[in-house]
Parts: C-alpha cells; structure tokens; sequence
C-alpha cells in the first residue's frame, strides 16, 4: 500500500521510512511531483495539520496523510508550539530557534517541555487523527549532534541523553513521531477498507 506524506522535509521523511519499515510505502510531496507551499495558518498542530493533508487531497485526489510538530514547554504557556519550525523567525536555522529558545529559559527553573506530533489521514473522504507525546526538560545547553531541529537541547522523561545524542534506532522507539507513527501503523494494519 502506497501513501502520500504531505511532506518535503527530508528529516522527516527518512525518520518516518525507517519507523515503518516494509508496512507501506511513503511516498513524498517531490515524488508526487508537488512543490506547493503549503500554508499552515491553523491555530492548532490538528488544524495544520489537516490543512495539509485536505491541501494534497484536493489537489490529487490520492490517500494522504501530513503531521505538524511542534515542542510546548510549560513555563513559556505552551510556546513554541504551532510556531516551533519558524520561532525565530521565517527563514531562520535549528540554530536560530534554539539560540532562542535558551534566551527565553535563561533564567527560568522549570524546564519542563513536551515534544507532540498529529497526523492527519485523509482516506476516502474520511479523517482520522493520530497523537505522539514525549514528555521531557530542556536542557540549559544543546548535547549531541545527531537529529534535527530541537533534539540537542530535549531530553525525554527517564533518558539520560538528549535526542540528539541517541542514535537512530533509539530516537526512532521513543519519540513523539514514533508514537504517533505507530499508531497510524496500527491503524492500517487492522483498517479493511485500507487494504
């Protein structure tokens, strides 16, 4: 079975492929032959979400399904959140937001964050919805240079290291993206009208 991640984010793309393995083929925006910017003007992770997922469903009429991340720390009121990618700006780096990010915490005890993926799946006309948390601290600097975005600086509840010091098979059990894969994963194993 064949479906569209409503992604061009290579980090992404290739976390995902390696946590489902052979269950079903990912296919990307780019091997779709979509190049479209996809606004993401939801007020939620769900909402953008979903603008995705109903964007390529619209456009090609194919099963589909995109995510949107986002890190929440609870002494900055749930921020970044939505604005996670972009915090520091619109064509900022990791580095920029993480640079950021620490600013903001720098004399704040309560580092306490959340790292939270939702899929959205169009199948048929039909949604679904699909939730990863990972509950964790951000550190006071980054550690480990394996990862994206704010691994460095996140380490899960009961972990001793950051994302980015955890190898690939590592991050790839336990993350917020995992969770919500494996999920989906469940889903279209058991899921008749997806066979």
């Amino acid at each position: 079975m064949e479906l569209v991640f409503a992604t061009n984010n290579s980090h992404k793309l290739n976390e995902l492929r390696a946590i489902v393995g052979n269950s079903f083929t990912i296919i990307s925006l780019k091997e779709l032959g979509c190049n479209d910017d996809i606004p993401e003007t939801g007020a939620t992770l769900t909402e953008n979400a979903l603008l995705k997922a109903q964007y390529v469903f619209d456009k090609f009429q194919c099963n589909c399904f995109a995510d949107d991340t986002g890190l929440e720390i609870e002494a900055l009121n749930g921020r970044p959140g939505i604005y996670s990618a972009r915090y520091a700006g619109e064509d900022c780096s990791f580095e920029n937001n993480i640079s950021k990010l620490l600013l903001e915490l720098q004399d704040v005890e309560n580092r306490k964050a959340s790292f939270v993926t939702v899929f959205a799946l169009i199948f048929n006309k039909d949604y679904f919805f699909f939730e990863g948390r990972v509950d964790g601290e951000i550190m006071k600097k980054g550690k480990g240079k394996n990862g994206f975005g704010y691994d460095p600086i996140f380490k899960p509840l009961g972990y001793h290291n950051t994302f980015a010091e955890m190898d690939e098979a590592e991050k790839n059990s336990i993350s917020h993206r995992a969770i919500a894969t494996q999920k989906l994963n469940v889903f279209l194993q058991k899921c008749p009208i997806l066979k």
